[in-house]
């Protein structure tokens, strides 16, 4: 022991020391990342700003996808083909047009010529293919402007430079298809003119026509090819949807492999869902039926009974017991197994509009839009009913209002009522929540009138959302899209 002391110690000090080692290794990777954290915020900026102009849907991006290469290698050909294969040609025939116009130099000042030169011009015309003559007694016109791009000028005017060695003007601009260059040639000018092929590769506009039309076709067939494969994820999003919205719908999963792969799981979670709520639905008709048999059975034990204030007052909560019953069953199905159909609400809320009449209130309605709606009709019946229910049980004055536009179905229910608190009116849709201030929601009942009427909201998609009333007391918001 006494012999494995200094080991032991030797151990601690290494372990100590490594352990400040990585404790210093740790701050400075923090205080790394702390200084490069503005640095690689300010690199990702030019990323957000292109996000910001990039499109945003599917389709348009997948173009972008496939587009922006074939444009880019596009350019990219069309810079190395026209840089480097013409520029090439072109000096070349730059050339040897300055090759041919130095050695007819060379010939009318080596040779005796007449005054027109007309052997030279005969010669340059037959042999050459150039249109030559002598201007006597002349000078160099003053120099014109430049194309702004023009490889045939600057690629002439340095074969010129270096082969005639003369003062030279030329015009590679004044007419379309010829090229004129006069040359000093002591008193006198040798004027020059040339076809623009002899000395220009001229054929550029087959090349960019070649371009736009392979470029548009591969654009064709892109679009086609896109189309074809983002139609079937519409499909399903189209079908998740109407499934969102209670509709049934006709999906069959199609496209490449893994668009049918999500669409087979969209139709297995949909089969699962359906199967869960019928089980629910099941097994709620048979608690119901059998609540109700004791319910009747107590109601007919009752009337049996001879009539006293007891007797009376056990009729009442037998009857608060089938409503209530009535109540839980509706909240805990959600009328999901009702399909949707093509519904008048307009006729609809003329009928909720004549029952709170009668019940002496004073009831506006007002429809906007197309009346006919897809929606579950008693599901939507009832979520209305309880609406108008509310304000009519807390409120003398009530406005019905609905919109329907292309996307939504908006309808609102107005009241002159104490309304409800701004803190309270997401709790109010708990189910059995009750407010114990000067408006009680559902007073005397079970607390889940207002959880109903959400929960088939949101199984139509839509939502039910609280406010401030122009009449003073609370407003019911039903959006529902469509």
């Amino acid at each position: 022991m006494q012999g494995g002391a200094p080991y032991l110690r030797w151990a601690q000090a290494v372990g100590l020391g490594l352990g400040r080692a990585w404790t210093t290794l740790s701050q400075w990777n923090a205080a790394l990342a702390r200084a490069l954290k503005p640095a690689l915020k300010a690199g990702d900026r030019p990323f957000r700003a292109v996000g910001r102009y990039m499109p945003k849907g599917l389709y348009p991006r997948a173009l972008v996808i496939v587009i922006a290469p074939v444009v880019l290698l596009q350019s990219v050909v069309a810079y190395v083909f026209m840089e480097r294969h013409w520029q090439t040609v072109t000096q070349r025939l730059s050339a040897a047009v300055s090759a041919d116009i130095a050695a007819l130099i060379d010939v009318y000042e080596s040779y005796p010529q007449d005054a027109q030169a007309s052997v030279l011009t005969r010669i340059a015309q037959d042999r050459l293919g150039l249109d030559v003559d002598i201007i006597p007694d002349a000078d160099l016109p003053a120099p014109g402007p430049r194309p702004f791009f023009s490889l045939l000028d600057s690629a002439l005017s340095t074969e010129l430079s270096q082969q005639v060695a003369r003062p030279f003007w030329l015009d590679t601009v004044g007419r379309s298809s010829l090229i004129e260059i006069r040359v000093k040639l002591g008193p006198n000018v040798m004027r020059v003119l040339t076809r623009r092929s002899q000395a220009y590769a001229s054929n550029s506009h087959i090349f960019l026509l070649w371009m736009i039309g392979t470029s548009l076709i591969l654009l064709t067939i892109a679009v086609l090819f896109l189309r074809n494969q983002i139609r079937p994820i519409l499909r399903l999003a189209d079908a998740a949807e109407a499934f969102g919205k209670g509709r049934d719908t006709d999906f069959r999963p199609r496209g490449a492999r893994e668009v049918r792969r999500a669409g087979n799981a969209f139709i297995e979670m949909k089969r699962r869902v359906e199967r869960s709520v019928g089980e629910r639905t099941t097994m709620l008709n048979g608690v119901s039926h059998d609540l109700r048999t004791i319910l009747t059975r107590f109601k007919l034990s009752l009337a049996l009974l001879e009539r006293s204030t007891e007797i009376e007052a056990l009729e009442k909560d037998v009857d608060e017991m089938s409503r209530m019953l009535e109540d839980y069953l509706a909240f805990a199905r959600g009328d999901a197994g009702e399909a949707a159909t093509e519904t008048d609400i307009r006729a609809l809320l003329e009928e909720l509009k004549g029952d709170a009449e009668r019940q002496g209130h004073q009831t506006e309605l007002e429809v906007h839009g197309d009346p006919l709606v897809v929606i579950r009709p008693d599901a939507i019946r009832r979520l209305l009913t309880n609406l108008v229910s509310n304000a009519a049980r807390y409120g003398d004055r009530i406005a019905i209002s609905a919109t329907h536009d292309a996307r939504y179905l908006i309808v609102m229910v107005d009241d002159d009522g104490p309304g409800i608190p701004p803190a309270l009116r997401e709790d109010v849709f708990r189910p059995f929540f009750r407010l114990d201030e000067a408006r009680n929601v559902d007073s005397g009942g079970t607390g889940l009138g207002l959880a109903i009427a959400r929960d088939i909201a949101r199984a139509h998609g839509g939502d039910i959302m609280l406010g401030d009333s122009p009449l003073g007391g609370l407003r019911a918001t039903v959006r529902l899209p469509v």
